[in-house]
């Protein structure tokens, strides 16, 4: 991947939650799945846990039972975007281009 420009503006107010501080509560499952499918590789397993692979990293998630990831999950999503470069900043750095 070269950088966050074939991201929408949905996957990139993902991204902006994600990257919140202090860790954003309220950044949902199905919107972190949607950005994960997008720079990356998810495979569902039958128990409900999620391997995913972005770049050279892979972690397995386990689905939330409730809306929203939790503060480690956010934390672990965070890391894996910021090794293939995908930070809030690689926006504001790519608009003022």
């Amino acid at each position: 991947m070269t950088g966050p420009t074939h991201l929408n503006h949905h996957h990139q107010v993902t991204v902006e939650g994600i990257f919140r501080h202090p860790v954003g509560h309220n950044v949902e499952w199905h919107d972190v799945l949607s950005l994960l499918e997008k720079v990356g590789t998810v495979v569902e397993k039958e128990n409900g846990r999620f391997t995913v692979t972005v770049g050279a990293e892979t972690e397995t998630f386990d689905a939330p039972r409730h809306h929203d990831v939790d503060v480690q999950q956010v934390l672990d999503v965070r890391r894996m975007l910021e090794g293939v470069g995908i930070t809030p900043e690689s926006f504001e750095r790519r608009q003022d281009s």
